[in-house]
């Protein structure tokens, strides 16, 4: 597999994107999917605290603004690197998700054929929630192998799982974008 190491390689990234985003339907695919994204990892965050939002005696207004606090720039739960990274990580998985829909229903393409892009939403998901939640699970999973608890002493305090994320999901989206290339997005042919 190709990596994007050319300035070429992001502008077909970028361009389609943009070009796919640009039919309204994968837009409001890509809309739904990001918010979705964003709410799970928020809410994954503070299980205890979204069942409460849920199953407690409040008015609805209050079980809304319980959990609308909840997200970065809103409440006080994320500083703005992470608040930043979180909505980026959300935004991309949008986009991934569109474009891997798109690719696979006006393209023909099998989920076997085209399995990098799934594979990306999947991992940037799963990367991109909790870097706190992040670490301790890779921890866990890592001493099976041997791996010492060192690894809680990461240098972005968690972040690099978001970090993680976002390279993830970049993948897969040039991997989505390269495998459209000569295929028609939005009636104009993507330039190979």
């Amino acid at each position: 597999m190709r990596l994007p190491t050319r300035r070429r390689d992001w502008r077909l990234m970028a361009r389609t994107a943009r070009l796919v985003v640009s039919v309204p339907r994968y837009a409001a695919l890509s809309a739904v999917a990001a918010v979705a994204a964003l709410s799970l990892f928020v809410f994954s965050l503070n299980l205890p605290l979204f069942g409460y939002a849920l199953s407690a005696d409040l008015a609805l207004i209050q079980r809304v603004e319980l959990l609308v606090v909840q997200f970065p720039f809103v409440g006080p739960a994320f500083d703005p690197l992470q608040g930043l990274l979180l909505v980026g990580v959300a935004a991309l998985t949008g986009v991934d998700v569109a474009m891997a829909v798109y690719h696979f229903r006006e393209h023909g393409v099998s989920v076997r054929q085209g399995g990098t892009g799934a594979a990306g939403v999947l991992l940037g998901t799963l990367g991109a929630g909790c870097a706190a939640c992040g670490s301790a699970i890779l921890v866990g999973l890592l001493s099976l192998l041997g791996v010492s608890t060192s690894l809680l002493w990461l240098p972005l305090d968690g972040l690099e799982f978001a970090l993680g994320a976002v390279v993830v999901l970049l993948l897969s989206v040039f991997w989505l974008a390269d495998g459209m290339r000569g295929g028609e997005v939005n009636g104009c042919p993507v330039e190979p």
